[in-house]
């Protein structure tokens, strides 16, 4: 199988990745932040949105309206931010909710909210081309017999099939059947995610600077040759999966527990002055003997909180 180094290397690193769980509150706010941003600004980016990735992240974080940039740029970011939220409520609830019609459809709502022209969660009603793709997808009246179909369609391989080749599948068929009239393309990444995350997979983020690659992926997975929208997709899962574990082992680092004067010189303070913060409560550490411990880590998070207040 063509495909079969790199699907072995990744489960190794997912068992790794699984291994390292649960991991610190502040680590899974910190990723989930950073890469809920860069899903958001390369799948928009993907589809043309006009935005860069600062900007985007001004918009989410500092609700900042970007001068020279359209409302639907805008409008993008905020509905790719508000389905983000959506995917991680669908994957860590207690509950097992199923991929489903209506799941999908809700992540559409989302997605094209408030944008003129599209409406949100309903199947199209007209027929479309796909730009640049020799695919014709079906006739609009054929959409809800498609999808009822590709609904069954995993429900029947979800079990067969290793988990990277069904969910790039899966994608492939949605975007073949182009469900609704616009956002089809985030709705595809999305989902994506959805049937990788339930299996301990972190997200997962098709680059833009990878877009060429990508389109033509999709069209030989046209043609019925989905092996290299397979290995696209491993390759995109295994850089979340190296980001994660890297992420993971210097968090370990940095939450060693070091003496002040071996602390020091890893900051901008003395070993007086952290001595003074560590004393004051202001970072944490502990005491052993008559000494003064803390890491790296508590230092960085004072820091952060210093920024934070002057914003």
């Amino acid at each position: 199988m063509k495909n079969a180094p790199i699907l072995k290397r990744i489960q190794e690193k997912l068992v790794v990745l699984k291994k390292a769980r649960p991991f610190p509150l502040y680590l899974v706010n910190k990723l989930r932040e950073q890469f809920s941003i860069e899903m958001n600004y390369n799948s928009n980016a993907i589809e043309g949105n006009t935005l860069t990735l600062r900007e985007t992240m001004l918009v989410l974080q500092q609700g900042i309206t970007v001068k020279g940039k359209s409302l639907k740029d805008h409008l993008e970011v905020k509905n790719q931010a508000k389905a983000i939220e959506y995917l991680y409520d669908v994957v860590d609830s207690k509950k097992d909710i199923p991929l489903s019609e209506m799941l999908i459809r809700n992540l559409h709502s989302l997605v094209v909210q408030n944008i003129d022209g599209v409406e949100a969660g309903s199947y199209r009603t007209y027929d479309v081309r796909i730009t640049g793709s020799k695919h014709t997808p079906p006739p609009a009246f054929d959409v809800p017999h498609q999808m009822s179909d590709l609904i069954s369609w995993y429900k029947k391989n979800k079990d067969k099939l290793d988990i990277i080749t069904l969910a790039t599948e899966f994608k492939h068929r949605f975007v073949a059947v182009h469900p609704f009239g616009d956002g089809n393309g985030r709705v595809s990444r999305l989902i994506l995610n959805i049937i990788l995350m339930k299996q301990g997979y972190p997200i997962v983020v098709i680059l833009k600077n990878d877009r060429t690659k990508y389109y033509k992926a999709l069209q030989k997975a046209d043609k019925s040759k989905i092996d290299d929208l397979v290995l696209f997709i491993s390759q995109a899962v295994e850089r979340s999966l190296d980001l994660y574990i890297r992420a993971i082992k210097n968090s370990t680092k940095e939450n060693t527990l070091l003496s002040l004067a071996k602390i020091a010189p890893q900051t901008k303070y003395d070993a007086e002055y952290l001595g003074l913060l560590v004393r004051t409560g202001k970072v944490a550490g502990v005491k052993e003997g008559r000494n003064w411990k803390t890491s790296l880590d508590a230092v960085q998070r004072y820091e952060m909180n210093l920024i934070r207040k002057k914003k």
